[in-house]
């Protein structure tokens, strides 16, 4: 029994080759942790709660409300009732809908046609989508390219000169060089065109990669708001996130007629500008979880395989 007790103990003592945190170790540790999660959460908690709010409680609390005492819908009325904020959520939706599916058919079909070996030009284009990775083209011939090609004041002007992004493009042809070769060559030997290998066979086994590439396109070009801001002076056309920044960012004053609710009362500013905070957030948190799934497989396996 004296023998195996200095080996239990050891045992005891070292978990994975390291040896056991001590009871005070871990007490920082989990001090520390729950100080993080409560600087990330707590102001998240506050932008909803302060925009469902009554606007007398948000007033009384000097214009952020952590715990309210009830819950009121009128700064989300009064954003949506048909005013600037709900012309940009339609852009917003419009750009990142139609953007997305540009994006990934372009990165799709550019990285299909990279991962195959024997295409024409396959190694000058490869060499050219990785440069772009290390060099910007810069924002003065960006804007010149924009105005040449008659997009300024359009919504084409925030959509297509960021349709392609290198990244992805190298993720989605890693992960399609991954492919097994058996089934891509066996259909082709049964007549398969190049495209209808792509769309029956290639696409339906990168279900993965596809959708981690859309949800980074659809996050951008949700998120976008430079590109608006230099390129579109009609305020009809401006995305939330424009308006976002102008409103919340800036401390613009948010006035009756901005809101289509022209002779009424309005919420505090506060809680306006935090309602149309939340409505800028909503959206990716929906999407999100359907997609974080595929992120392991659609993304580190494409890197990997690369």
């Amino acid at each position: 029994m004296s023998d195996r007790s200095p080996a239990r103990s050891r045992r005891q003592v070292l978990v994975g080759g390291m040896p056991m945190p001590s009871m005070a170790e871990r007490v920082v540790k989990a001090v520390f942790l729950t100080a993080i999660c409560a600087a990330v959460v707590l102001p998240f908690v506050g932008v909803i709660s302060t925009s469902l709010a009554s606007p007398e409680e948000v007033v009384e609390a000097g214009g952020f409300v952590l715990l309210p005492h009830g819950f009121d819908l009128s700064a989300y009325r009064s954003i949506l009732s048909g005013g600037t904020v709900t012309q940009a959520l339609l852009v917003s939706a419009f750009v990142t809908a139609v953007g997305t599916a540009i994006s990934l058919v372009l990165t799709c079909t550019l990285g299909w046609a990279l991962s195959r070996r024997g295409t024409v030009g396959n190694k000058p284009l490869l060499l050219m989508v990785l440069v772009s990775l290390l060099f910007n083209p810069g924002l003065i011939p960006t804007y010149l390219v924009v105005q040449q090609f008659g997009l300024l004041d359009s919504l084409w002007a925030i959509i297509l000169p960021t349709s392609v992004s290198a990244f992805n493009v190298i993720v989605v042809r890693a992960y399609f060089a991954g492919l097994p070769t058996e089934v891509l060559d066996s259909a082709k030997i049964d007549g398969a065109s190049e495209w209808k290998v792509f769309w029956h066979i290639g696409l339906p086994l990168s279900k993965a990669v596809v959708a981690v590439v859309g949800l980074f396109y659809g996050v951008g070009y949700w998120n976008s708001f430079f590109g608006a801001l230099l390129y579109l002076n009609d305020a009809s056309k401006w995305p939330l996130q424009l308006v976002l920044r102008t409103y919340v960012v800036d401390g613009v004053e948010i006035g009756a007629q901005d809101l289509g609710a022209a002779g009424e009362a309005l919420p505090p500013q506060t809680s306006i500008q935090m309602a149309i905070l939340m409505i800028s957030i909503i959206p990716i948190l929906c999407v999100y979880p359907f997609v974080q799934r595929h992120f392991a497989k659609g993304v580190l396996t494409g890197a990997v395989k690369g």
